[in-house]
């Protein structure tokens, strides 16, 4: 069996956590909190996930600098994002792993519950998700 990490960051509402938790139940693998971890050795992961909710259309920034800092050459990569806009942002990740002849194999996106800025006026985006159906998707994945 290969041997994944998941390096995410989930500070808004836990979206992303609930998500990389369903996989990591359910799938061996190590579970890397981006802002709580800022230097890892990766080069024993076959396949290494970025999961992040987003930022003004971009992955937060610990996890960015993270895959800058830390991704070995020559790994296979995959994206996880929660959003309000339920749209696929890893060309947010493009600087960070530019020059790491990384191999994209996956990206998947689920909506995530957001009350930033003004969403907060209006009692938040996307209430409710993601919801134990995308989780699902998320592991299947």
């Amino acid at each position: 069996m290969s041997k994944t990490a998941i390096v995410y960051a989930s500070t808004h509402h836990g979206n992303t956590k609930k998500v990389v938790d369903a996989i990591a139940k359910e799938f061996e693998g190590d579970l890397i909190d981006a802002t709580a971890t800022t230097e890892k050795d990766l080069s024993e992961y076959e396949l290494i996930g970025f999961a992040s909710g987003i930022y003004a259309a971009q992955f937060h920034q610990q996890v960015k600098n993270f895959a800058q800092a830390n991704l070995p050459q020559n790994k296979k990569i995959f994206f996880i994002m929660t959003s309000a806009m339920n749209k696929d942002f890893s060309k947010s990740m493009a600087e960070s792993i530019k020059g790491k002849n990384a191999v994209i194999v996956g990206e998947f996106t689920c909506p995530g519950f957001n009350t930033y800025g003004l969403f907060k006026l209006v009692g938040g985006l996307q209430k409710g998700n993601p919801t134990e159906e995308e989780i699902k998707r998320a592991v299947d994945f």
